[in-house]
């Protein structure tokens, strides 16, 4: 086998690129042999894609010595299969962990370019959407950062999810081309290819020993087409891999239709095959996209299990051994249906018994749960099932039958708990994918504190007696490569002047940052950055709206995915008191706010649509009221995505996490805020409880019910109308909205929102907090009037955010779910 030392590149790379002037060189040779272009003719995105394709070539070099040194080690590994990845841009920060950022600034310059220009010229990958993902891809960089054995799967989707425009105030969703000039990260991999099968019908015979045995038979078929995408460890050899799959028609072109004249025909099944890598989550509102979302789900979990089983197979003789060597980490409950899928592999491909095939899988898989909400648990409807998967089903069908009877043999005599427990919802006739999840893994792990307890006594309490154990927690966490080194470099280089630059891969270093929170000099010098933060984010906001805003003013900002339980209608409340409040005294000296609103509504979620167009038209009332005088602003920034994030966080002064307790699985961009030097407003819910208990009470702002005063306001017999009645301030609001003050020429545009408030049960209790959210904003407002004193106040969450990394996250799944250990030279 050829030594890789054999192979010069990567320190050539390394000379170059620690070297302006070399470096000069290589682009400009790059520039023409690989992309065939004159350099003085070659524009930003030109020089964009030769510097990223000299990089990747140095990743592969790293790729393969990871991956060889693992092979020739045999190593365990995870396999981390999700539904989305929220990577953001990779230029800056494959330069900034290989340690090249500043001669490579030097180089662009002295071809007369800028780097921020450069960087410009990247998409954010159209991987992911929210949390669910970007937690992903924190993972994946903390996994190779601490030089983890581990492969992110998912689907390359072509379209993305969608690109959100706001047009009259309304999201309109168009598609997320970002692959449109090709994305030079990647490898395209054709030699890898899996056939994916769907449909067909299920044949029963006895074998030679007598047995029952089903052949799967006259199914379709979709190949998988492998792409991967290097992703590089902060100073380190290691380099992950995230396989990501594309779809492919087994039958490309119809030669026949297209002699004959049916030109769309020739290429219907190539179209229709694909479709399945189009976009992330399918709008499911009908039967056809729940169909294509089931398909997807299966397409990319199956491929996967093929390729993981593939890669044992490829170095041991026996799939026995699969735990010892494979440990499957299910991100949430779309890639459920590995489970079943792996069992069909085993049986169908391999010939093992159920029984065997049953206890690899359990050994294998692991599961994270991401909701609290009942509604958002997954099922499949067995009619769509048995048409799609009529294999998997039986397969799930006999899963349910074992572990019944396991459960009758645990607690016999309760036959209430049979069909709370049971995979298959009788009532419904759908397959519960979380309890699929739970029974297939041998640990099932919350996000936060809250959330695991809260698993355990109320969503699952019967899986947790029966399975002792089983249920543990894995706070989520945040990279600060990303999140503070990448995003808020001034900061950075604070810390590190302070401190040194340890804390950027070391636990615990970050809190020696504590002490500087009292000294006047360290303060100034933070105010300052975060004033040209504040001026960086209010440029971006004037480039993209038009809108100009005052950098003395408190910015306020929450940015997440639309949805009821997060409240941004709660937030938009308070908005439009202070405006109320403004309005009746214009001579009162009241604090001023621009209020940030960004994030995404489903393209299905009409709730969460009005959300957003009541925020623009409330934004569009008060930017326009002349008597304001610019004290109270309001803005909804359109498709938010990682990159924009690592703008607007570093620029907030105020991070809103006010969702109902009892609601948020964890939040990260709790965190992200708390890293970047903003206080939180928030309920205790989530892991803002571990935010408080780690910066003290003293340094955010806590209010509301908290999940049991939740839980009991709702047990008692909750009456939001009560709350109304009660408060002056907040009958106005509602009244407003209901009215048609901020939609004049459409009265009746918001009744659904204060309906469904008022008559409809308040589900998440908006109203219940409302007066305890004002009265919080009342002590943000006193405190944001000392600076020095909500200076120190931000400097102390800075230092005691290391706790939520996810590097601890991540040694800590290593160490007490996956059973893996760091490899190196």
């Amino acid at each position: 086998m050829l030594d890789l030392a054999g192979v010069p590149f990567e320190d050539r790379f390394v000379e170059s690129f620690k070297n302006p002037e070399e470096l000069e060189r290589v682009l400009v040779d790059a520039m023409v042999h690989v992309a065939g272009v004159d350099p003085a003719r070659a524009g930003p995105r030109d020089w964009f894609y030769v510097l990223a394709h000299v990089l990747r070539s140095a990743l592969s070099v790293r790729t393969v010595r990871t991956a060889r040194r693992n092979y020739d080690k045999d190593v365990k590994r995870v396999y981390y299969l999700s539904m989305e990845y929220l990577m953001g841009r990779s230029l800056a920060k494959v330069l900034i962990d290989l340690d090249v950022m500043d001669s490579t600034v030097k180089a662009l310059e002295r071809l007369g370019l800028s780097f921020a220009e450069i960087e410009e010229m990247e998409f954010d990958a159209g991987l992911g959407n929210g949390g669910l993902g970007r937690l992903a891809a924190c993972f994946l960089d903390s996994l190779a950062t601490h030089d983890y054995p581990s492969i992110g799967y998912g689907i390359r989707y072509e379209y993305g999810m969608f690109r959100q425009q706001i047009e009259n105030g309304q999201q309109v969703e168009q598609p997320e081309n970002w692959l449109r000039f090709g994305n030079p990260w990647e490898i395209e991999r054709p030699t890898v290819q899996y056939p994916v099968r769907f449909g067909g019908r299920i044949l029963s015979y006895r074998n030679a020993q007598g047995q029952r045995e089903s052949q799967w038979a006259d199914a379709q078929e979709v190949m998988a087409m492998a792409f991967d995408m290097p992703v590089s460890g902060f100073n380190s050899e290691s380099v992950g891999n995230l396989r990501l799959w594309s779809a492919r028609s087994t039958q490309e072109f119809d030669l026949g239709s297209f002699n004959e004249g049916h030109y769309v025909e020739a290429v219907g099944q190539k179209t229709t095959s694909e479709n399945l890598s189009k976009v992330l989550y399918p709008n499911d509102k009908n039967q056809q996209g729940q169909e294509l979302r089931l398909k997807q789900e299966y397409f990319f979990v199956s491929a996967s299990v093929q390729d993981i089983v593939g890669r044992y197979m490829r170095t041991h003789d026996d799939v026995a051994g699969l735990p010892d060597k494979v440990a499957i980490q299910l991100n949430d409950t779309h890639p459920a249906l590995a489970v079943p899928e792996l069992m069909r592999v085993l049986i169908d491909e391999y010939g093992l018994t159920f029984d065997r095939a049953w206890d690899i899988t359990q050994r294998t898989f692991s599961y994270t749960n991401h909701t609290l909400l009942p509604e958002a648990l997954e099922t499949w409807h067995i009619g769509m099932l048995e048409k799609v998967l009529p294999r998997h089903l039986e397969l799930i069908f006999k899963i349910n039958d074992v572990f019944l009877k396991q459960v009758k043999r645990i607690v016999p005599g309760d036959s209430g708990i049979l069909g709370r427990v049971s995979l298959i919802d009788d009532g419904a006739r759908a397959v519960r994918m979380a309890h699929l999840s739970i029974v297939g893994s041998h640990k099932v792990n919350g996000v936060a504190d809250l959330h695991t307890k809260l698993l355990r006594a109320n969503m699952f309490p019967d899986f947790d007696r029966l399975y002792p154990g089983k249920f543990v927690n894995m706070t989520n966490g945040i990279t600060p490569r990303r999140w503070l080194r990448q995003a808020n470099t001034d900061l950075a280089a604070l810390i590190c002047e302070a401190i040194g630059d340890s804390w950027i891969k070391r636990q615990d270093e970050l809190a020696k940052l504590a002490p500087m929170a009292d000294d006047a000099a360290f303060r100034e010098r933070f105010r300052a950055i975060k004033k040209a933060n504040k001026a960086r984010l209010a440029g971006m906001i004037e480039n993209r709206l038009g809108m100009a805003v005052d950098l003395e003013s408190l910015f306020d900002t929450q940015v997440k995915r639309i949805h009821e339980y997060k409240r941004q209608l709660l937030n938009l409340f308070h908005v439009i008191t202070r405006y109320n409040r403004l309005r009746e005294n214009p001579d009162q000296d009241m604090l001023a706010r621009t209020a940030i609103f960004a994030g995404k509504a489903a393209p299905g979620y009409d709730m969460a649509k009005l959300i957003v167009r009541l925020i623009n038209d409330v934004a569009d009332t008060i930017n326009h009221d002349p008597t304001l005088e610019g004290r109270l602003k309001v803005l909804f920034y359109p498709d938010y995505n990682v990159s924009r994030a690592e703008v607007i966080i570093p620029g907030s002064d105020l991070s809103e996490q006010i969702s109902t307790a009892g609601t948020e699985a964890s939040g990260t961009g709790n965190m992200k805020f708390a890293l970047n030097g903003a206080l939180t407003i928030g309920t205790l819910d989530g892991a803002n409880i571990e935010i408080r208990d780690a910066v003290g009470d003293d340094n955010i702002f806590i209010f509301g019910l908290d999940a049991d005063g939740a839980h009991s306001l709702k047990a008692r017999g909750y009456d939001p109308t009560e709350y109304y009645v009660a408060d002056r301030e907040l009958r106005a609001v509602l009244d407003m909205i209901r009215d048609g003050y901020f939609s004049p020429e459409d009265p009746g545009r918001y009744h659904g929102i204060v309906n469904a408030l008022l008559q409809g049960g308040d589900h998440f209790l908006l109203l219940a907090d409302y007066r305890a959210y004002v009265d919080c904003q009342e002590r943000v407002d006193a405190a944001y009037g000392d600076a020095e004193d909500w200076t120190r106040r931000a400097i102390l969450n800075v230092a005691n955010m290391d706790r939520f990394f996810s590097d601890r996250t991540i040694h800590a799944y290593a160490r007490e779910i996956w059973g893996i250990e760091p490899v190196t030279e």
